[in-house]
């Protein structure tokens, strides 16, 4: 038993050893999304607040596990009163759920730098599992000795499938808000 112990601690340890942890670059780095309205155009909009823990294995990519959480009261789309409905019960609710989150536990090379994430979502007290398409870039080193590299990911959710159900029908068919959200994040890391 303890042979097997000591093995399973020490295959734990390499495994760990290759998996680097980044930091995220708030100032470089943005959570937006974009959703349909009034069937003809969209909102857009970004939510100011995130933090996370990135962990790159460099040997193999899809080792790399990924933990965000959002603050969902930071949620800006460029209009003070949308914003407020946006944080009430109808929509975040965010007196009641606080943060959004993200938990990868699988990831899937397509190619060098592609990546299909599959991971827990949780929107308010509802937990998905989505995928999502991920693009790394290769570390460059910035002019303070850092290594820094890009993410950027992108996909869609149905909002309604996390109880985010308000919206209106309009008059002439179609509804005010859409059911689904498209996702556009762009991290900047740093180690």
């Amino acid at each position: 038993m303890r042979t097997l112990l000591a093995v399973a601690a020490v295959a734990l340890t390499t495994s760990l050893a290759h998996a680097d942890e980044w930091a995220i670059d708030a100032s470089h780095s943005r959570v937006g999304f974009s959703v349909p309205h009034l069937v003809v155009s969209e909102v857009q909009g970004v939510f100011h607040e995130v933090k996370g823990k990135i962990d790159i294995d460099e040997k193999d990519l899809a080792k790399s596990t990924v933990t965000l959480e959002i603050t969902a009261s930071s949620v800006d789309t460029g209009n003070a009163d949308r914003d407020k409905h946006l944080k009430a019960p109808d929509f975040f609710d965010v007196a009641k759920y606080p943060s959004i989150t993200f938990k990868s536990t699988k990831i899937g090379k397509i190619t060098k730098n592609k990546f299909k994430v599959t991971g827990e979502l949780k929107i308010r007290d509802v937990t998905k599992t989505v995928t999502l398409d991920v693009t790394a870039s290769d570390p460059v080193q910035n002019p303070w000795g850092k290594s820094v590299r890009a993410v950027k990911v992108e996909g869609k959710v149905k909002r309604t499938d996390f109880g985010v159900n308000w919206n209106k029908s309009l008059d002439k068919g179609g509804v005010l808000v859409g059911e689904d959200v498209s996702l556009d994040v762009r991290f900047e890391l740093t180690k």
